[in-house]
């Protein structure tokens, strides 16, 4: 081989070299952006899921409020009608204690439901954040493989973005 033909060749490896870095920096980029949503993402329903825990946790201080009151409604009643006292007296608390067990239904049906929409926010957040995961993976193969100019990262690197834009797409699938 000539010593043209070897600086052509060498200028053709060089030339393919840096068509495979601007590739995987492209690459890059794209799973950068795609990273940045899916971690807002996360954020944002893990937020929603502290949110609807604190909700269902008030929903809970307050039906154990109407259970003291229920249950002291109830008392009332049992004394007032040992003591033979007036029927409109005692009816007003048998009265209280319906009401009462009444709103400890509705508030306990409200704290469930708040309890299962923080379960599906919960669920959410843990795919977007194991897709954060696989695409920050992702990133760190590819700049290995621009480093090294071993190609079999760059693979394994979009093989891990493909993964966790899967498993990210979950949460918005849910």
């Amino acid at each position: 081989m000539s010593a043209n033909e070897e600086l052509e060749l060498k200028e053709h490896i060089e030339h393919a070299e840096n068509r495979f870095d601007k590739m995987v920096a492209g690459g890059m980029a794209i799973i950068a952006a795609l990273l940045a949503v899916v971690s807002v993402a996360g954020q944002h329903f893990n937020t929603e899921q502290l949110l609807r825990q604190g909700q269902a946790s008030d929903e809970w201080a307050y039906y154990q409020a109407k259970n003291i009151r229920h249950y002291v409604a109830d008392a009332a009643q049992d004394i007032l009608t040992q003591e033979h006292a007036a029927n409109t007296l005692v009816s007003r608390y048998q009265k209280d204690s319906v009401r009462y067990k009444n709103d400890e239904n509705a508030i306990s049906e409200k704290a469930k439901k708040l309890e299962e929409e923080r379960d599906v926010s919960a669920e959410k957040a843990h795919k977007f954040h194991f897709g954060e995961v696989f695409l920050e993976i992702a990133i760190v193969l590819l700049s290995l493989s621009i480093l090294t100019k071993f190609r079999p990262l760059a693979l394994l690197g979009v093989l891990s973005a493909i993964v966790g834009a899967v498993w990210a797409s979950g949460g918005f699938l849910h």
